[in-house]
């Protein structure tokens, strides 16, 4: 496959200008020199494979390299050739170290040229600034401009896009087999956006998911940047250091939770961290221990649980049925643990529940290794066994070490081989016993193993027993909270019917007192507002010689006065005082108001009545008290007008004096 690389080397800073050196299949061309913003359009044209330059900070500070990486083509490297920062290698002597000839060593074209050598040999580490992951964020394209009928239907039609674009991405990344979470805000009978962390580089969704711009929804693409940039050697593998071996529980999600305890069932680590990197996850789990088992609260496991136990070659624990969260708190209560968060205790409950599982093999283990002397070996016995070998065969791999073989030399004379027939006699014999030792621990295991099987039944029995004591118990929980909940009904309900037994015998007497005519009835208004008249009206409409019975006449105004006396009603009897506006209304059209004090009421609901004989009494009262008041107010009117005109005429007797005088 051609391979195209471009060598770099600044050439002044200020403004920058770079020498530019392609190496294309072992042929070297000299391309000249480029300022920044013409070198990145000629890489996007150009779409090398690496792009090396021997120290990638003369592209600037961090923000500026990480512009210049942003801008690159979707697979093209940045090189740094010299190595890791801090542990950089001079560019000549690695040159010398290669076999390439170097010409001007202050020539920046020899530099490009010399950079893009190395890299096609294999030297250098990748510049790396994203992590496997990608955020997908699908939200609304334009906006929506301001209310009406319009924009609301307008609005639930791209909330409705929105949903069938997230929902079309979640099932082809499922069809993938690709681990993702997903977050989605719903309105209007849709999602108003929705955003996708896929746990995948953004060359495994090539043609998964496209981007989308400039309609009524738009699907944003966005790799996930490191916290650091990270330099990978392009050739070569980093040493394995040897681990302790550990359970890890996950809780993935925008939060991720991870729990660590090791075979002995102690808590090694916990911790959580919002929108954490898949490549921090590894990270993180890989300084802890080296897991053997990657354990999981659900059933079944996420598929970034899946992803990330097939990277370590982990087994994969998952319970019978998803753990509940009493269970959860039980497992942290038996640990002795508090943590900081549900996914801390999600994860961590996950861990020890796998160890629970594995105890009785892993006590087992134990005491075997004990009266074997063995202790010290029990980390990595325990591992092996957890990884499917039987415990003989975990002894032997962790006991026996092979030997380097020495290299033969050629035989130039006859050798004595009898001290090597007693080597292979003792070896072999060695073997015999091994293999006796290996056949009395495949009885032990196999007598162990139908302990656990038998144990494992009396375990579900168990469960099977706690689960029904659970249901019953729940049961029980329930009928008494319902048998409580009836009696306050009950009570409610006796209450009302008390109170209804009253009004009925108050209504029935009410009634009888109507019929003999010594009663009259009252046409009851809550308050005096319009809202009130109209529903009266629409029910049991007002006429001529009616009598209103009002609650509350606070409010009203002018206008319900002169209402209520062109529809001619005899009185009102109100339970407060008038307004002044409508109790003057009222008096003016000769409409008699009566309050609760001045005569009694009985009323049941929206029925009430009077005595007859002492309704009469009291209206005839007021209308002569209102006679009285308007005749005062007569007199009183008829002596002011009295005073007025004495007053003008002893000015008028005052002034024709005066002008008889002059």
């Amino acid at each position: 496959m051609p391979i195209l690389i471009l060598g770099l080397d600044i050439i002044s800073r200020n403004p920058k200008r770079f020498a530019v050196v392609a190496w294309f299949n072992g042929r070297l061309e000299k391309k000249g020199e480029f300022t920044y913003y013409r070198l990145v359009r000629f890489i996007k044209a150009k779409k090398p494979h690496i792009v090396v330059m021997d120290n990638i900070y003369e592209l600037g500070s961090d923000r500026e390299v990480m512009r210049f990486i942003r801008a690159l083509p979707q697979g093209t490297k940045l090189v740094q050739v010299t190595g890791r920062p801090g542990e950089q290698i001079s560019l000549w002597n690695l040159a010398r170290e290669s076999g390439i000839r170097i010409g001007d060593k202050f020539d920046p074209y020899e530099e490009a040229k010399t950079c893009a050598l190395l890299a096609a040999k294999g030297v250098g580490h990748e510049v790396v600034a994203f992590e496997d992951e990608v955020t997908v964020k699908v939200v609304r394209g334009r906006s929506q401009g301001k209310g009406g009928w319009s924009q609301d239907r307008y609005r639930r039609r791209v909330h409705n896009l929105i949903q069938n674009k997230v929902r079309e991405i979640e099932e082809g990344l499922r069809r993938a087999n690709i681990p993702f979470d997903l977050e989605v805000e719903e309105r209007d009978y849709g999602i108003s956006r929705g955003e996708f962390r896929i746990y995948a580089s953004r060359e495994e969704l090539a043609g998964l998911i496209k981007p989308m711009h400039g309609g009524d929804v738009e699907v944003r693409i966005e790799p996930v940047e490191r916290k650091n940039l990270e330099f990978v050697p392009l050739r070569g593998e980093r040493a394995i250091v040897e681990r302790k071996n550990v359970i890890v529980g996950l809780d993935p999600g925008i939060t991720v939770g991870i729990g660590v305890v090791d075979l002995e069932g102690n808590v090694v680590a916990v911790y959580s961290e919002r929108n954490m990197a898949i490549s921090d996850i590894f990270r993180f789990i890989s300084e802890v221990g080296h897991p053997i088992i990657i354990a999981t609260d659900v059933t079944p496991a996420p598929g970034l649980v899946e992803k990330i136990s097939r990277s370590f070659k982990a087994i994969l624990f998952t319970p019978r049925e998803d753990l509940r969260v009493e269970e959860k708190t039980e497992l942290l209560r038996n640990l002795g643990i508090e943590v900081e968060d549900d996914h801390q205790r999600d994860a961590l409950a996950a861990a020890y529940k796998a160890y629970l599982r594995l105890k009785p093999k892993l006590e087992h283990i134990d005491a075997r290794l004990r009266s074997l002397g063995l202790e010290r070996k029990g980390n990595e016995i325990k591992a092996l066994v957890l990884q499917g070998y039987n415990l003989g065969e975990a002894i032997t791999k962790a006991t026996v070490k092979k030997k380097p073989v020495e290299e033969e030399k050629p035989a130039v004379q006859s050798i004595d081989v009898s001290p090597y027939v007693e080597k292979i006699k003792e070896l072999e014999e060695n073997i015999r016993m091994l293999e006796r030792e290996n056949e009395e621990l495949r009885a032990v295991i196999n007598e162990q193993r139908k302990v656990i099987e038998r144990l494992e039944r009396r375990i579900e029995e168990y469960d099977d027993r706690v689960r029904e004591r659970i249901m019953r118990s729940k049961e029980i929980e329930n009928r008494e909270k319902r048998i409580i909940y009836l009696e306050k009904e009950l009570r409610e309900a006796r209450g009302i019917i008390e109170k209804l037994s009253r009004d009925l015998i108050l209504a029935k007497r009410m009634h009888i007192l109507e019929l003999r005519g010594s009663a009259l009835p009252l046409k009851v208004l809550e308050n005096l507002t319009w809202d009130d008249l109209e529903h009266l009206e629409k029910s049991t409409p007002l006429k001529r010689g009616d009598v209103l019975y009002v609650i509350n006449p606070a409010g009203a105004g002018r206008s319900i006065g002169e209402y209520l006396v062109e529809k001619g009603i005899k009185a009102i009897v109100s339970s407060k005082e008038l307004p002044n506006l409508v109790y003057n209304v009222l008096q003016k059209g000769k409409v008699p108001v009566l309050y609760e004090w001045e005569i009694e009421v009985k009323r049941v609901d929206e029925f009430a009545i009077v005595d007859r004989k002492e309704f009469e009494e009291a209206v005839e009262k007021r209308l002569a008290e209102w006679e009285e008041e308007e005749k005062e107010k007569q007199r009183r009117k008829f002596l002011q007008i009295l005073e007025e005109y004495k007053i003008e005429r002893l000015r008028e007797l005052k002034k024709r004096a005066e002008g008889e005088s002059n």
